[in-house]
Parts: C-alpha cells; sequence; structure tokens
C-alpha cells in the first residue's frame, strides 16, 4: 500500500475509451486517482458527475483525473456515455491496483479512496472516506496549494 511521500505505483489498465493506460506515462502532469466502488451506484454517479463538472478545473490545474473501479470496461463506457464524463475511467477487474495502492474493500468492490499526485509521482495528499463531495472538493484545494 502507498502513502503520502511515496512514489505512486505504476500500472497499466484498460480504460473506457478503448485504450491501455499507463500512470508513468503522466510523468510531469499532476494527477487525481480516485478508486469509486460501483458504476451507476448513487455515490458514484455523484462523484464522477462533481468530477465532470469540475474537470476545466482540474485541467486548469494541469491535472489528469483518472477514476478507477473494478467494473469492466463496456460498464464504463456505458457509465461514461449516460453522463457525458471526460474524466478516464480505468477498469481493475481483479482488483490488482486497488489493492496495491490499499483501496479493496473487504467485499471486493474498490473503496472509495483518492490520491493527489504530484509532476514527480510522489503522492501528496490521500482522501479517504464515504464523502464523494468531499474527494472532489480536497483533491482540488490539495492541487491548488501545489501552485
Amino acid at each position: 500500500m502507498v502513502g503520502v511521500g511515496e512514489k505512486a505505483a505504476d500500472f497499466e489498465l484498460p480504460a473506457h475509451t478503448g485504450e491501455m493506460v499507463r500512470l508513468s506515462s503522466f510523468h510531469g502532469r499532476r494527477v487525481v486517482l480516485f478508486f469509486y466502488p460501483k458504476d451507476g451506484s448513487p455515490g458514484c454517479t455523484r462523484e464522477n458527475c462533481m468530477v465532470n463538472d469540475m474537470f476545466s478545473e482540474f485541467e486548469r490545474l494541469d491535472a489528469v483525473v483518472i477514476g478507477i473501479s473494478r467494473d469492466g470496461v463496456e460498464s464504463h463506457r456505458r457509465f461514461a456515455a449516460r453522463h457525458g464524463l471526460k474524466q478516464l475511467l480505468l477498469s481493475d477487474v481483479d482488483g490488482s491496483v486497488s489493492r496495491a495502492y490499499g483501496a479493496l474493500g473487504f467485499l471486493g468492490a474498490s473503496k472509495r479512496k483518492t490520491f493527489v499526485i504530484d509532476r514527480d509521482g510522489t503522492i501528496v495528499k490521500v482522501i479517504d472516506g464515504v464523502l464523494p463531495g468531499r474527494h472532489v472538493k480536497e483533491a482540488l484545494e490539495t492541487l491548488k496549494q501545489l501552485g
């Protein structure tokens, strides 16, 4: 499990867009990596829609936003299309990335957990808890503090 001050563990997962995405390919940019339990559930829909609503703010702060759950690529594709989501949604079907980041729940779903990663790939903030709005707001505040 990774934490504040440590390098973010690299991984490669399929995205809802059909491409394979490697975390290290964003080196030099800030990354907001958020794990969430399930496409279409009320809290996860709220969190993803909040990210989408604030997407231009994340971009202005030079941040790539990546959501990860254990849902499959087709589920992500439908979810993104239904809500017009702009952020990348990655599929961690086997839970290996969720496990590496300490975001795998005891029932097998990803827990709601957000990591803010600086341009050098170091984790500068970890946000835990079930309140979706808190994750989005704290991630934005952390990015603003980075200057």
